[in-house]
């Protein structure tokens, strides 16, 4: 948002500037504040050179009536409209009594609630849809859907995850294993996210792969009395504050609210679970369906056969260890080279 703030350095700086080109280099400004619910105090800044041609009027949508005629300088217009809505989803227009002099429009709306929207408008669109404002349910819903869409699709995750399944075994223990790696990564997240702790992006992906790296190596060995065996949700939960950074750099391009950020954090983390839940699932569902095919034949009688076959995890973790080692390298490579 540079860009914005040199236009109002140039703007604000420089009043009496004037310039002899056709094409004003500074916008017309619209600032519109919520004084009380509803009730907008509407004020335009018109670049002198606009003035020798037209005086551009600020069309608010319908449902807004002015409580009184605008008033202010040559330069700078102020009117004060009560509205039916908060403004959200509507039009808010400039008109050219005679023709737009090929100048921009900057908008800027802050709502009541202390929340801000920015835009710049071109000449051939002098028009402005208002966002909507940010309730907590229309946040739910978005920051939910973000955190589903995100670990679905966010392969390494999954596959570290999957490991989590193959070593934790049974139901219960797979449970309280995803559950341990989704608390101790919410935990990381929102520090993060909140900018309380800063940690540089690319070693934190570099890291994920080598925790997927670890976890295959120990699924390989076959060894069932190690730390990693006996108590997966210690592991899940150490690697999980690792993920949490790598979470949290996701929600710093995506962006939070700015006035509904525990909803977005808590929602964004809900739908990260549903999403782990979903693909739990399903691969528990998928390994069920090989091995009642006799594609994947159990060991017998051991008692100790978690939900996935034990003959499934060996060879599963030979794909997902080299895969990640590549992963590793990679990320590696971007950052040092």
């Amino acid at each position: 948002m540079r860009w914005i703030a040199s236009i109002f350095t140039v703007f604000f700086m420089f009043p009496g500037a004037t310039t002899a080109s056709a094409h004003e280099s500074r916008p017309l400004y619209v600032e519109i504040i919520e004084r009380a619910p509803n009730v907008f105090a509407v004020a335009w800044k018109i670049p002198p050179s606009a003035l020798a041609v037209t005086s551009p009027v600020i069309v608010m949508p319908e449902g807004c009536t002015a409580s009184a005629p605008s008033a202010g300088t040559q330069l700078v217009k102020r009117q004060l409209f009560k509205c039916k809505s908060d403004l959200s989803d509507e039009t808010i227009r400039v008109d050219f009594p005679r023709y737009n002099p090929s100048i921009s429009t900057l908008f800027r709306l802050q709502r009541l609630s202390g929340e801000k929207h920015t835009a710049i408008r071109n000449p051939k669109d002098p028009a402005w849809r208002v966002p909507d404002s940010e309730a907590t349910v229309s946040v739910a819903k978005e920051y939910l859907a973000l955190g589903v869409e995100h670990i679905l699709f966010g392969y390494d995750h999954l596959l570290f995850v999957a490991c989590l399944v193959l070593i934790a075994g049974i139901w219960r223990r797979i449970l309280i294993t995803v559950t341990g790696f989704t608390i101790a990564h919410s935990l990381t997240l929102a520090l993060a996210a909140l900018d309380l702790v800063a940690v540089p992006v690319p070693p934190v992906e570099a890291a994920i792969a080598l925790s997927i790296v670890f976890l295959a190596t120990e699924i390989a060995r076959e060894r069932r009395d190690t730390l990693t065996w006996r108590y997966p949700v210690a592991v899940a939960g150490s690697f999980g504050l690792l993920h949490g950074f790598g979470f949290a750099s996701v929600l710093s391009e995506i962006g939070l609210p700015q006035t509904e950020i525990p909803a977005a954090l808590f929602f964004f983390n809900v739908g990260v679970e549903v999403g782990q839940i979903v693909f739990v699932t399903l691969l528990v569902g998928l390994a069920a369906a090989f091995a009642a095919s006799g594609m994947i034949q159990r060991n017998g009688g051991s008692g100790q056969e978690g939900v996935i076959p034990l003959r499934f995890a060996r060879p599963a973790a030979y794909i997902a260890g080299p895969l990640a080692a590549y992963w590793m390298m990679d990320r590696i490579a971007g950052f040092v080279a």
